[in-house]
């Protein structure tokens, strides 16, 4: 190879780079932190669903759902993975 064939494959190599630092990496870290937080739900947590449901989480299943208690009484079945966001955390018994 000459130096004129490597020199046209540098800006595919430095845009392959930049897109990967933009976009390709954030998700991934974004991915692994909601992953994580879905693992760490505990009863008594204050729940977000993407679909804008909030609630109190009543019981975690192993079965990748969880009981959000949305009113008084009223108590639906959510998988984990649909949680958007955690608005109150409860602290471990000890």
């Amino acid at each position: 190879m000459d130096a004129n064939a490597i020199t046209q494959f540098v800006p595919l190599i430095l845009i392959f780079a930049i897109m990967y630092f933009l976009l390709i990496r954030p998700q991934q870290k974004k991915l692994k932190d909601h992953q994580n937080m879905v693992q760490a739900l505990r009863r008594g947590d204050q729940v977000v669903t993407q679909g804008g449901v909030i609630g109190k989480v009543s019981k975690v299943k192993e079965d990748g759902e969880i009981e959000v208690e949305i009113a008084e009484g009223v108590k639906v079945r959510v998988i984990k993975s649909t949680v958007a966001q955690v608005l109150n955390k409860t602290e471990p018994a000890s």
